[in-house]
């Protein structure tokens, strides 16, 4: 990660830990499955609108020719800079260790 990324993300975890919890926890971390079997992972604040987005082609660019996209993995209420952390561990497993995750949720 890009130290400028790592100050704003603890700049964020800092002004969340004063926050009230409800305001903060509305963050999920999700995988989606595609179409070719490849799996993508994002944040949102309301899985099925970002789920619908995805499928309309208007989520991200990698899943626009990989439709349709299927949730498979999700991690339910964190703060943003959370989210984004935990979204940029999981983008650094390799595809056996996220399928042992999307196993789990099952």
């Amino acid at each position: 990660m890009k130290s400028n990324y790592k100050h704003m993300i603890r700049q964020m975890q800092v002004k969340e830990k004063t926050a009230s919890c409800k305001n903060v926890e509305r963050w999920t971390v999700y995988i989606l499955r595609c179409n070719d079997g490849t799996l993508y992972t994002g944040i949102t604040k309301d899985i099925k609108r970002r789920e619908q987005q995805h499928n309309d082609g208007k989520g991200s660019k990698y899943t626009q020719n990989r439709r349709p996209v299927n949730v498979v993995y999700k991690e339910k209420k964190m703060g943003r800079a959370n989210a984004l952390v935990r979204e940029a561990e999981i983008k650094q497993y390799s595809k056996e260790k996220k399928e042992q995750l999307v196993v789990t949720f099952q």
